[in-house]
């Protein structure tokens, strides 16, 4: 079932969230996830956005893989084709010294796209639907990924790393987001009442 994401001002994405108990990972609703996901044509998607104050996210970064040319896959993918994982109770417990600038956008953040400097790999506990526990290190742009889902889980968005002259420019395209003037494909929940 696709579910409606929360925009841009709803205080939920500003909440650092709940972790979730041995049993408590709710397996319906990570298909809800993957759902809403694939219906906004998302790669990442955070259990804030959708309402739950949980530490669980989503990403498939193959979609992405897939969408490159061979030649921009060695540089952002090296080795690897991307993930599809749920992480549940994620730590991040070591980053690169390297880091790289990107494009970044977000489902509860509609029509806008800015670049944002993040470390070129992590490495990452955390625990998958089932409750197993893991430990890898990503890189590029499936690392990028996880980090941009995982700050949801911590209360913040990816405009957060916008130099604070940017942000004050975007303010005005942001409270629009907010109030529901913004054009979008998939269901959304605004903080106005709007879907």
């Amino acid at each position: 079932m696709v579910l409606p994401i929360l925009s841009y001002g709803h205080s939920l994405l500003r909440t650092v969230c709940d972790p979730l108990e041995a049993g408590m990972v709710p397996m319906g609703l990570i298909e809800d996830m993957w759902d809403t996901l694939y219906g906004a044509a998302g790669c990442g998607l955070a259990a804030p956005q959708i309402g739950k104050s949980w530490q669980l996210f989503l990403v498939d970064s193959k979609i992405v893989y897939d969408q490159m040319n061979p030649e921009s896959r060695v540089v952002y993918f090296e080795d690897n084709i991307g993930v599809k994982a749920v992480f549940v109770n994620a730590v991040i417990t070591a980053v690169s010294e390297r880091r790289w600038i990107s494009d970044e956008a977000c489902l509860s953040i509609p029509g806008l796209q800015y670049s944002a400097e993040r470390p070129w790999s992590i490495t990452v506990e955390y625990r998958d639907e089932y409750f197993q526990p893991h430990k890898r290190t990503f890189s590029g742009i499936t690392a990028r990924m996880i980090l941009h889902e995982y700050e949801h889980t911590k209360g913040i968005l990816f405009v957060d790393h916008l130099p604070e002259r940017k942000q004050r420019r975007i303010a005005g395209k942001l409270d629009k987001i907010s109030r529901g003037r913004v054009k979008v494909s998939y269901p959304m929940s605004f903080v106005d009442g709007k879907k």
